[in-house]
């Protein structure tokens, strides 16, 4: 998986792509390590490489979401706004996150406005669908996974607009 196949980036500018991707820490983490706890400071952003990781909340730790797909996303809290995560982070099994600050990730975005805005929507477009996902509602066209031709760079009709 090359990160810039991530829905997150997809079709963002390669600068922006490589500022963003040149700031990122690479690291593996064991099966049951926790990346961070609901209520830490939310400093970090990350990005999965390969593995499982675990999103839970409240006091029994019960689980709203694995993160489990190359390029997926996770710990938004703090490009939002949130100065604390709103979810604790596990790994279900060895995994290998890139690891972005969240100070930089802004600035990136604010230097470059017109990418900026697209990272945001694709993010709020993840975060929307998480969020449907966790009412185990389903919606034609909402939950669906994005599928592109990486190698041709071109979106499926399906997806184009009409």
């Amino acid at each position: 998986m090359y990160i810039k196949q991530s829905e997150l980036l997809w079709g963002l500018d390669n600068h922006f792509i490589k500022e963003f991707i040149d700031s990122a820490m690479k690291k593996t983490y064991p099966e049951g390590y926790k990346l961070f706890d609901a209520g830490d400071p939310a400093e970090y952003f990350y990005i999965l490489r390969r593995g499982s990781i675990r999103l839970s909340v409240g006091e029994e730790d019960k689980t709203t979401y694995i993160v489990e797909h190359g390029g997926e996303a996770f710990g938004w809290s703090g490009l939002v706004g949130m100065p604390k995560y709103s979810a604790s982070a596990e790994c279900v099994k060895e995994s290998t996150v890139l690891i972005f600050a969240k100070d930089f990730v802004q600035s990136v975005a604010d230097v470059d406005p017109e990418n900026g805005m697209r990272f945001y929507r694709r993010l709020a477009r993840m975060l929307g669908k998480r969020l449907i996902y966790s009412y185990g509602v389903e919606m034609e066209g909402v939950t669906d996974d994005l599928h592109y031709s990486f190698e041709t760079e071109e979106t499926p009709k399906s997806l184009q607009p009409a």
